[in-house]
């Protein structure tokens, strides 16, 4: 073996040692090369995207439950997409509360987000991002178009968003200079040598605690172990040359008033993400403050009009610029079923939720969330309209999700199995 490779090659800990996956210096980038073509004609991934003012769920919801069912004005742009989408009325987080604070609960179903108490848990793009996360340059991306983020550590800590396209396309696909490399890998290598300290400092004091404090230990030395892994993958990816597209670096709008091209920028860039594979969990927050969006006929605050009380002006206007957030989303979705992937369609391999935390803005309701299901190998073109108080938690449409991308996985926060009437194909 290579003595180059020394404790790169091993993990140790309590002086046992495990072994990594095969690197490239291992000599095993052809087997890598072989397991990425056999997987390419089935990459599973997961989409999902809020919208922070909620959805006016009138416009929204067909009347009819089924396959039968008449498309509503927010599902029109959609037609040509009937059979790759589910609507879903009737669904929510049980015992997630506190009107726009349960954003932070949108992918976590953590209950209670609103009270000063609140520790919020794992979000469902992390806990996949720690089983497959590794396939990818980006073991997930965590996005927003103004504010926030859904994505949350297993700690329950907010992971940043990336709110600029400009940079969000260097980091997926331009090549730093030499110097930035150098400092990357230093980066890495500085991460590993504290790995090599702490587990030297800890295997020392095992030796002296007892059973209680030794399986606290186990537990510990298994972080470090994954954290371990999770540098030497960066270290091959680091050294592998970033995807080429046909596509200049954006240039970041400043303007909050032109929802159209900035929330189309944002989906162009995970459009790319997407088919270049650099990554197979994305979450998105959408946009929504209270500017006056750029759109014939709106002319008062977003937030104000999410504020409704049913005022039929404001309803209108409100209208205009959930059709526009509506017809955004349908043209990723169209760009991503036009892509093809194998035998498959980009749409077929990401299961997409797009939806919000919030039921009945104009109230700050969290019941009855507007919820569509795209995407992903499901057999849609149908509403499930659940009746209220019977309706499984949306936790339930997670597992089903997670299921899709490949994980063993029966239960996720208040979710007990995936969701009923939502068939795996």
């Amino acid at each position: 073996m290579d003595s180059s490779l020394n404790r790169r090659t091993f993990l140790r800990a309590s002086g046992i040692a495990m072994g990594l996956p095969l690197l490239s210096s291992m000599g095993a980038s052809r087997l890598f090369a072989e397991k990425q073509a056999a997987e390419s004609t089935d990459v599973r991934r997961m989409l999902a995207v809020c919208a922070p003012l909620g959805i006016h769920t009138p416009n929204l919801f067909p009347t009819e439950a089924g396959r039968d069912y008449e498309l509503t004005p927010y599902l029109e742009p959609m037609r040509d997409l009937k059979e790759k989408f589910t609507v879903i009325s009737g669904i929510m987080h049980p015992n997630v509360d506190g009107g726009h604070a349960a954003e932070k609960s949108f992918l976590t179903g953590a209950a209670h987000p609103g009270q000063p108490s609140f520790q919020n848990t794992i979000s469902v793009d992390q806990l996949a991002a720690e089983q497959i996360g590794y396939k990818t340059r980006f073991g997930s991306l965590t996005l927003a178009v103004d504010f926030n983020s859904l994505s949350y550590t297993r700690s329950g800590v907010q992971i940043p968003a990336e709110r600029s396209p400009a940079k969000l396309f260097a980091k997926l696909f331009l090549e730093g200079t030499k110097q930035e490399k150098e400092q990357q890998m230093r980066r890495i290598e500085d991460g590993q040598s504290i790995m090599d300290l702490v587990q030297d400092q800890t295997r020392k004091v095992t030796k002296n605690v007892g059973r209680e404090d030794n399986q606290t230990l186990d537990q510990y030395f298994t972080s470090v172990r994954e954290l371990e892994q999770r540098l030497v993958q960066a270290e091959a990816w680091a050294k592998r040359p970033k995807p080429q597209v046909d596509r200049k670096t954006p240039e970041d709008i400043a303007d909050r008033a032109q929802l159209t091209e900035r929330l189309r920028l944002m989906y162009e860039m995970i459009f790319l993400a997407i088919q270049t594979d650099s990554t197979r969990l994305i979450t998105l927050v959408g946009p929504g403050g209270n500017e006056v969006v750029d759109l014939e006929g709106v002319d008062d605050g977003w937030h104000n009009l999410s504020h409704h009380g049913r005022d039929p002006d404001k309803i209108e206007m409100l209208s205009i610029i959930e059709l526009e957030e509506m017809r955004l989303v349908a043209e990723l979705f169209q760009r991503l079923e036009n892509a093809k992937e194998g035998g498959n369609s980009l749409l077929d391999q990401t299961a997409i939720l797009f939806g919000s935390n919030l039921g009945n803005a104009s109230s700050h309701n969290n019941t009855n969330l507007p919820i569509l299901a795209a995407g992903g190998r499901f057999r849609h073109g149908q509403h499930l309209a659940y009746a209220e108080g019977k309706a499984p938690p949306l936790c339930n449409l997670l597992v089903s999700y997670l299921q899709h991308l490949g994980l063993e996985v029966e239960q996720f926060a208040s979710g007990s199995g995936t969701l009923t009437g939502l068939d795996a194909v």
